[in-house]
């Protein structure tokens, strides 16, 4: 996995307490300050193959295995019927050491479409853990029982620690406020079927941008296919951390500006992907009720957006988003609860090195064409 660049120590809100959260450090959860960079060994993923791999980061994968997954996600969704036994016999663990109603149900789902089984527990409070036992210790126990792992957790880097103990692949379902995988392939999924493409695009995020571990990924990942320019909306508290614009910069084809006045930006956009401000995250309920509703996308607002800009949101919402948006054929959050889940099949199958009965035809046709 690839190395973030180093946390200049400048983006942390004044005047909150730091959240300590876990890092792996010699196999173990140490703590750090919130939102710095995991440490973690540099490597080249392997250009093709993805089976057997944990995914922790889209790091792991290269841009190939990330357009890959994107031509399966298409392909399976125009063609249910011919892939619904591509995983018989398989079995997927949900270990959710986190509350978590979309993220949960879409993995099970799409290995349930696949033909295969699921396992698993929703909440720490249902897990082994109540009696001590370390997530170690959980994975190398439930690799006996499964093919592939899906776990959420709280820490950060708490999806690593299970991968490297783990004997068969771990997908991060979001750990803490570091990455988000999955939701990052549905946000692409969902430029690319609105668009054709996931670059040559300007792409608003508005919210909360120091906490929203969906946002950190998704830049990460569109810095990597190059020509985006972001517009980052958030009040001064909850700017995007430096480590993750430090990642913009380090990208010739890709620029950043920041404001905190959507509606003199929302025009030139794209795309605008709209986050919630995470109660859950906050150890002061005072600043999480100040800036909850700082920013609410309303019809009055959308009016002033291009006729085809998308609305992408990574779910829940709370009141961000009103109500009669959702009407509107420019929202696409929906839609990217119906990309999850097609994505998180083309994942787990290609994991397992679950072949896709017609696939390699249908991509060998796409280059032809």
């Amino acid at each position: 996995m690839s190395r973030w660049p180093q946390h200049s120590g400048t983006d942390s809100p004044q005047g909150w307490h730091a959240v300590i959260v876990g890092e792996v450090k010699h196999g173990h959860l140490a703590t750090r300050a919130k939102g710095e960079p995991l440490d973690m060994h540099s490597h080249t993923p392997a250009e093709q193959s993805m089976v057997g791999m944990s995914v922790i980061t889209l790091d792991d994968l290269s841009v190939a295995n990330i357009t890959t997954l994107l031509n399966k996600a298409r392909y399976i969704d125009t063609h249910r019927r011919e892939v619904a036994h591509t995983c018989d016999g398989r079995v997927l663990a949900t270990l959710f050491y986190e509350p978590s109603t979309r993220t949960r149900l879409s993995f099970e789902t799409a290995m349930l479409r696949l033909g295969g089984q699921v396992i698993g527990f929703a909440g720490a409070q249902l897990a082994s853990v109540t009696k001590g036992e370390s997530i170690s210790d959980t994975l190398k126990t439930v690799s006996n029982y499964v093919d592939v792992v899906a776990i959420r957790h709280p820490k950060e880097g708490a999806a690593l620690v299970a991968a490297e103990a783990a004997s068969v692949p771990v997908i991060n379902a979001g750990d803490g406020g570091h990455m988000h995988p999955t939701q990052t392939l549905a946000d692409l999924a969902t430029l690319q079927s609105r668009f054709g493409r996931v670059n040559d695009l300007t792409i608003g995020l508005c919210g909360d941008l120091t906490f929203g571990r969906t946002v950190h990924s998704l830049i990460e990942t569109l810095c990597r296919f190059g020509n985006v320019r972001f517009i980052l909306i958030s009040p001064k508290e909850l700017r995007t951390p430096q480590y993750v614009l430090n990642r913009i910069n380090a990208t010739p084809s890709c620029s950043y500006e920041e404001v905190s006045d959507l509606t003199s930006v929302i025009g030139d956009l794209d795309a605008l992907y709209m986050t919630r401000v995470q109660k859950e995250r906050f150890f002061n309920e005072d600043d999480y009720l100040r800036l909850r509703d700082t920013y609410i996308l309303d019809e009055a607002k959308l009016a002033l957006a291009k006729p085809d800009m998308a609305v992408l949101h990574p779910l829940p919402r709370v009141n961000e988003i009103a109500k009669d948006v959702d009407n509107d054929p420019r929202a696409a959050y929906f839609e990217q609860v119906k990309n999850g889940m097609l994505m998180r099949m083309a994942l787990e199958s290609s994991v397992l090195g679950d072949t896709l009965p017609g696939f390699d035809a249908f991509e060998n046709k796409e280059v032809a064409a």
